[in-house]
């Protein structure tokens, strides 16, 4: 089942690309998703907010087909064919 993945501003520039389509197997998380994307783009795993758990909510706003993934399941929001998760850098300052 395929998937698109889109990456937003630095993203971009960190995975080496705009958007891909990967395939999937049913019953596949968000969580899953974002370790084969550590694994298959190492780059993309220093960026992740939490690296021992993947968990890329503290460093992206993460959101499949436009909602954001907090009034989902989280990172245990299951995916679907045809789905379009897209990652967002969120900035810090101070």
């Amino acid at each position: 089942m395929p998937l698109t993945i889109k990456f937003i501003g630095a993203l971009r520039h960190i995975s080496g690309k705009t958007q891909l389509t990967v395939n999937f197997q049913e019953g596949t998380v968000l969580k899953d998703l974002i370790e084969n994307l550590s694994k298959e783009t190492p780059s993309l795993k220093k960026t992740w907010g939490d690296q021992q758990l993947n968990d890329a909510r503290s460093n992206s706003l993460v959101l499949v087909n436009g909602r954001e993934i907090s009034v989902l399941s989280g990172l245990e929001t299951k995916l679907s064919d045809g789905d379009e998760v897209v990652f967002i850098p969120v900035v810090h300052g101070g």
